[in-house]
């Protein structure tokens, strides 16, 4: 991928329960490609998670003046709300995976959460880790086993911030006129492709791409090349 047009840096967090080097897994080499340097905060595991990582976007966009935004899942919510929040700071939105418009409700990603949580209140983080794995692809399985000891004992609070924070509404992405690509997987029925797809013809900018679990697992990068490609489109107005 190339591209003549002068980027930001784009500032991209993590889901749920992940990490930065997740991201830099899906976003680093697409990036790359167009010359758009990549800042992936770590998470602060425990109940200030969702503060902590849209504090690391004001600190961010202080530095480097208008960032694109984005992230992965949980990631992509706390990026589109920043940037609801700050139209003048974000110049562009890269949202891999949205899981809900609104209130999470019932939402499959955010009873997920809600279920890993009690795992892990019963079974410790070495206990979920196990009986995730033992459901999980090999490459989803060591993800979460390194993501998840990561955050060790501030998972189980991380989780239930996540599960329970309002994403925002289709009403208030109408207010996002930046650029902005929406990546998904058709075969993720805790992201649903449905969910994506509104968001991108909810934002005015909006494009949206399609990948596959499938192919995320062969090459972490398939999601994010169809998030950034929807990006271009965006850009592009494609």
């Amino acid at each position: 991928m190339t591209s003549a047009i002068r980027l930001p840096a784009a500032v991209l967090l993590p889901g749920t329960g992940s990490d930065e080097v997740f991201v830099r897994s899906v976003f680093g080499g697409p990036l790359a490609a167009l010359g758009v340097p990549l800042i992936t905060p770590a998470p602060r595991p425990g109940a200030g998670l969702a503060e902590g990582f849209l504090a690391e976007l004001d600190r961010l966009a202080d530095r480097h003046g208008a960032v694109l935004a984005g992230g992965i899942s949980f990631g992509a919510h706390l990026a589109a709300e920043w940037a609801v929040a700050n139209p003048g700071r974000c110049a562009g939105l890269l949202a891999a995976l949205p899981a809900w418009n609104g209130e999470s409700g019932q939402a499959p990603a955010a009873l997920a959460a809600t279920v890993t949580a009690d795992l892990v209140a019963a079974a410790g983080v070495e206990g979920a880790v196990a009986q995730a794995a033992a459901g999980s692809p090999e490459w989803l399985a060591e993800e979460l086993g390194r993501a998840w000891r990561r955050h060790g004992d501030g998972l189980e609070a991380g989780l239930r911030v996540a599960a329970g924070r309002a994403a925002p509404t289709l009403e208030a992405l109408r207010l996002v006129e930046v650029p902005a690509g929406v990546g998904a997987c058709s075969d993720d029925p805790v992201h649903p492709a449905a969910v994506a797809r509104e968001w991108a013809a909810a934002l005015p900018r909006g494009s949206y791409g399609e990948t596959t679990l499938a192919a995320v697992g062969q090459d972490p990068e398939a999601l994010g090349r169809t998030t950034v490609l929807a990006f271009l489109r965006a850009l592009r107005g494609t």
